[in-house]
């Protein structure tokens, strides 16, 4: 066995290692708070619904255009905010892969 208690990892490279690990996982918190600091648009009915949610996940704001409100067809202003809301956190997930991804947090699961 190498020096450093583990083969094929020799003593002094050990600590090295461990100090990129370190880099990484403070690199991966500060991308996580920047992610959870943005904010993403979502729509629907042509800009009808609109909505913008945190990097958190918490909706942070739902805008209805006066046409949009039909008593007569409540479902469909209901599907539009539901649309809206999806739409705008699907951005978000999808940014937040990506620079995870890019920072080698792929496949991390809920370590972060």
């Amino acid at each position: 066995m190498a020096r450093g208690g583990f083969p094929g990892i020799p003593g002094g490279n050990m600590q090295q290692l461990m100090r990129q690990a370190q880099k990484m996982q403070q690199q991966m918190m500060k991308a996580q708070e920047e992610l959870d600091a943005r904010e993403y648009e979502g729509s629907a009915g042509g800009g009808a619904v609109a909505c913008k949610v945190s990097g958190k996940r918490e909706l942070l704001s739902l805008t209805i255009a006066p046409e949009a409100v039909d008593p007569d067809d409540v479902e469909m202003l209901q599907d539009m905010i539901v649309a809206a809301v999806n739409d705008a956190l699907r951005k978000g997930e999808e940014t937040r892969e990506r620079e995870m991804a890019r920072l080698g947090g792929a496949g991390m699961g809920g370590m972060l």
